[in-house]
């Protein structure tokens, strides 16, 4: 039996109960619970295997629920809340002594933001409590961007997933922390450098956490997704700017192909999926999580995902698809 459905009221009352529910964002599936929960978020840690030492995104409805999470909230915070709420911008402000230490993996801080999805919109104003909902995939493993994705992982574990189609978005949030007020890019994601800058000027990005993987548990990552290896299919990926030479690399191996736009012989290539054939950054990020999916089903020895350009969703894409191809 299936455990997908769009009746809203069915995960009102599980989310009530302290149960976890998959719900649709913007961006990618979310593994939600009620945030006040001892019982909800251990749940979700124990449901995604997700060391305790990555914190969650706390989702509110408004804007105005901000105040309800958060001490205080910088000139430019306030900004970029304005700017692209509802929207798939996650900011990181010093949190209320409310929240709980487990969502924020005991750092002062709390990672919020308002999802640009009209049912799980519609969702939040009908509870009285926020959902901290990572993506609904085990940890470390490739991001849900429908229903079925998510009932593939958790058929067996959780009681619901609210189908609310297919993530307009396809890669998670942009993710803001402020260091003496100043905004800093934790996390490339569906919300362009550039669109941020036009906001608040030049912007720093430190987004690389490879001493995370090396010491885990000893150095915490200042938001969630900043691990080195992430998003990963099963299959081994390689990401390359020269798709010909990956290719002569690994002929007499089942290979799949990853591609930008339809430009490539398809000789020696078992399986090729184009994320744009008029090379739309947009439509390339929608699609890239259920490229990942269906690569990883056809039994290939390697996929080879080549690089995209390093602008707009470029770098958010590209930056995926390194933490995707991490040994």
């Amino acid at each position: 039996m299936s455990i997908i459905s769009k009746d809203i009221s069915k995960a009102v009352s599980l989310l009530n109960a302290e149960d976890i529910v998959a719900i649709p964002t913007e961006t990618v599936y979310g593994l939600a619970g009620n945030i006040y929960s001892e019982k909800a978020i251990n749940s979700i840690f124990k449901t995604k295997q997700r060391p305790f030492f990555n914190p969650l995104i706390v989702h509110i409805p408004s804007l105005d629920y901000l105040e309800k999470i958060v001490e205080h909230v910088p000139k430019k915070a306030e900004l970029l809340a304005n700017a692209f709420w509802p929207g798939p911008m996650t900011l990181v402000l010093k949190k209320k002594n409310t929240i709980p230490d487990v969502i924020t993996a005991k750092k002062d801080t709390v990672a919020v933001r308002v999802p640009n999805h009209p049912l799980t919109l519609e969702l939040l104003k009908q509870l009285d409590f926020p959902l901290a909902a990572p993506s609904a995939n085990p940890f470390s493993s490739i991001s849900p961007t429908t229903a079925e994705h998510v009932e593939a992982y958790f058929k067996n574990t959780i009681k619901m997933v609210l189908d609310g189609g297919a993530c307009k978005s396809g890669i998670e949030s942009t993710i803001i922390g402020f260091e003496n007020n100043q905004p800093i890019i934790y996390r490339l994601g569906s919300t362009p450098l550039e669109a941020i800058e036009e906001v608040v000027g030049k912007i720093e990005i430190k987004n690389s956490s490879a001493d995370l993987n090396q010491s885990p548990g000893k150095v915490q990552p200042n938001a969630p997704g900043m691990l080195e290896r992430h998003y990963a299919p099963k299959t081994k990926t390689i990401l390359t700017d020269n798709l010909k030479e990956e290719i002569e690399k690994n002929i007499g191996k089942r290979i799949g192909l990853l591609v930008y736009s339809d430009i490539f012989d398809e000789n020696y290539v078992a399986f090729k999926f184009v994320l744009s054939k008029e090379k739309n950054l947009q439509e390339a990020a929608s699609k890239l999580y259920d490229a990942l999916h269906q690569l990883d089903k056809q039994d290939l020895d390697i996929i080879i995902a080549e690089k995209f350009p390093d602008e707009g969703l470029g770098k958010s894409i590209n930056d995926r698809l390194s933490r995707a191809t991490k040994d």
